[in-house]
């Protein structure tokens, strides 16, 4: 889907500062007191944990992915390959 673990950091960093933002917002604009900008608080700043654990998901998809791939370039090499991925020749034999 092209979305990277960093793009999942940076919104669980963006739902604190926004849980935050939201919490000074509700308390000084509203007049239903502490109780309602703590739960919109609250409620933006769970999110938070979520866009961690999704990024740490992608992250080790990731690590996989470039795992296997490094993997598939090694096994493509072959045993008698030297270390530029060029086969020997058989031209003196």
């Amino acid at each position: 889907m092209g979305i990277k673990s960093s793009m999942m950091y940076v919104a669980g960093l963006a739902s604190i500062g926004a849980s935050v933002a939201v919490w000074f917002t509700s308390h000084s604009q509203e007049r239903a007191g502490v109780d309602r900008a703590d739960r919109w608080g609250i409620f933006i700043g769970e999110w938070a944990p979520t866009f961690f654990a999704m990024g740490i998901a992608l992250r080790m998809e990731e690590t996989r992915e470039e795992l296997g791939s490094s993997i598939e370039r090694d096994s493509l090499r072959g045993s008698y390959s030297d270390s530029e991925g060029r086969v020997p020749s058989r031209a003196g034999v």
